[in-house]
């Protein structure tokens, strides 16, 4: 797997990997950031969520369970000092469709717990936390 970034004008960057798929990233307005692409720690949150997203798809359909919408916010707070690294990371999930709530709870949770390659390396060092809606209700103890 590999990724090459080159720069574009001004404190714009554009990732891209082998198969010429990208992803613009932007440096803060102090260096001449927009706001119109996604900071890299921003990139860091939705890599998490994407990657947590397709464990739940595979799971649901596994389980021959019928997801009609996922939506994922991920919140993260940042240390105060330099590096400004994660401490907390929070995921909250929003799953619809006639779904078996148990087993969108149990999916949610078997991404965020085992599956999920961010998830697990992020862990090591960022306290991550995790909640579900399945059909604007939440489950009972949802984590």
């Amino acid at each position: 797997m590999k990724v090459v970034v080159s720069r574009l004008p001004g404190a714009t960057f554009e990732a891209r990997n082998e198969r010429g798929a990208s992803l613009r990233m932007e440096g803060p307005a102090e260096i001449g950031g927009k706001g119109e692409a996604l900071r890299p720690l921003e990139a860091v949150l939705a890599a998490l969520a994407g990657s947590s997203a397709i464990d739940v798809m595979k799971i649901l359909q596994h389980q021959k369970e019928p997801l009609e919408d996922l939506v994922i916010h991920v919140d993260g707070k940042r240390a105060e000092s330099v590096p400004a690294v994660f401490e907390e990371i929070h995921v909250h999930f929003e799953l619809r469709g006639p779904l078996a709530v148990e087993k969108a709870k149990k999916a949610v949770s078997l991404s965020m717990e085992k599956y999920c390659s961010v998830v697990k390396m992020l862990e090591l060092s960022v306290h991550i936390t995790h909640d579900v809606i399945v059909n604007g209700e939440a489950p009972p103890s949802s984590t």
